[in-house]
């Protein structure tokens, strides 16, 4: 019925035809507003992914706990960065096994690298280096780990 207007009754058919462009009309305009959305999510999603993480991995062998104590105090690492392993169990593949070894992750190199470089950092390297012989390399990570099939 439709788009098709019978002699009898057109003001009727005419109602229900343009009723059905409204629909239409409404229909398109939520479908932009909903694609829309998703890109915006999805663009969202591929800027997060484009920063790698970061992973300071420490070996240390702590020669002055109370020392060391005061190097740990003062905020290693800082908000920036996370703990993921620390001074667990360890196996070791090939070579000398370390002491203890600290993974920290950062949300990317760059920030691990700016915490390094740091004044706040540097201030307390003489209270690690008198505590401990200490390793330290930042890596940069791979996006998103996925199971190879």
């Amino acid at each position: 019925m439709k788009g098709q207007i019978d002699a009898g009754n057109r003001g009727l058919s005419l109602i229900i035809f343009l009723g059905g462009v409204m629909k239409t009309r409404y229909t398109a305009s939520l479908a932009m507003l909903v694609g829309f959305g998703l890109g915006a999510v999805a663009a969202q999603y591929l800027h997060a992914q484009a920063t790698l993480p970061a992973y300071t991995v420490a070996e240390v062998e702590v020669t002055d706990p109370a020392t060391y104590q005061q190097y740990i105090a003062v905020g290693v690492p800082p908000s920036d960065g996370r703990f993921i392993a620390r001074g667990g169990r360890t196996y070791v593949v090939n070579g000398e096994p370390p002491k203890r070894v600290a993974i920290v992750q950062w949300q990317s190199f760059e920030k691990a690298k700016a915490f390094y470089e740091s004044a706040e950092y540097k201030a307390v390297i003489p209270i690690r280096d008198k505590s401990s012989k200490f390793r330290a390399y930042v890596i940069e990570g791979v996006a998103k780990w996925t199971r190879r099939a």
